[in-house]
């Protein structure tokens, strides 16, 4: 298996995307371990938006109560929306259409949409992700996309990448073809694989969170694969609706 990684979403080319490419998306501060989380939690599904005028006309006709919004730009909560941060959701989203939009997250899922599948992924639930990846595909490229912030490079999702990477290469009689920047994000994890909350709170994007008091929500999403959580990407559109792609099973 062929494993090649992203360093962030500017780097995605939607072409190359189309050629027998599987992308999975990694934002871990926040947007991929909320979306995570929140298909645990009991939401129907995810809508995943490019901004929070997109998300006003995809609840457009919409019924009352049957949706919420969720969004935050530059690290703050769109007016109107709901904080996008697992802890704040886990009572409101159970049986409702989220429609979420994050500043890097959801572009970078939206922008990796020509791939002939997308994933989300975060430290939550990569072990089960990489073994379904690994039971569903077979000469397909896997192309691991880090979200970045703002065009720029972001530790905690190339270290999340490299949680990924290492789920899939624990598996038995697993040969792997890594490039320069999945081996680094590799042995990056390797070396550090006990310092995930120390690295996530370190990172930039985890200071500004700490700022904001997000404290609890650091430590939550720095858990490893604690749920069973298969995240595709549907017609472009949405995550998590078919019942088949995901398994809600309890955190342990």
């Amino acid at each position: 298996m062929k494993i090649h990684l992203l360093l962030k979403k500017e780097d995605i080319d939607k072409e190359k995307m189309k050629d027998n490419k599987v992308a999975v998306v990694f934002d871990i501060l926040l947007a991929t371990s909320t979306i995570t989380a929140a298909l645990d939690f009991g939401a129907k599904e995810i809508i995943p938006v490019l901004n929070g005028e997109e998300a006003q006309k995809e609840a457009f006709g919409r019924s009352e109560g049957s949706y919420v919004l969720v969004g935050e730009y530059g690290g703050r909560t769109i007016e109107g929306f709901l904080s996008p941060n697992p802890m704040d959701l886990k009572e409101k989203v159970n049986g409702k259409t989220v429609i979420l939009s994050t500043t890097n997250g959801t572009v970078a899922i939206k922008n990796s949409a020509e791939a002939k599948a997308v994933y989300v992924a975060s430290l939550l639930n990569s072990q089960t992700v990489a073994e379904h990846i690994l039971k569903s595909y077979e000469d397909e490229t896997i192309v691991l996309v880090c979200s970045g912030s703002s065009g720029e490079f972001n530790v905690e999702d190339f270290f999340g990448a490299g949680y990924f990477i290492d789920c899939i290469a624990s598996q038995p009689n697993m040969e792997l073809e890594l490039t320069d920047s999945a081996m680094a994000a590799h042995r990056f994890f390797t070396g550090n694989r006990k310092e995930n909350t120390k690295i996530l709170r370190e990172s930039q994007i985890g200071k500004m969170l700490l700022r904001y008091g997000y404290d609890k929500e650091i430590d939550f999403v720095a858990n490893y694969s604690i749920f069973q959580v298969i995240t595709r990407l549907e017609n472009g559109k949405t995550l998590g609706s078919e019942g088949s792609l995901v398994k809600k099973v309890g955190g342990e």
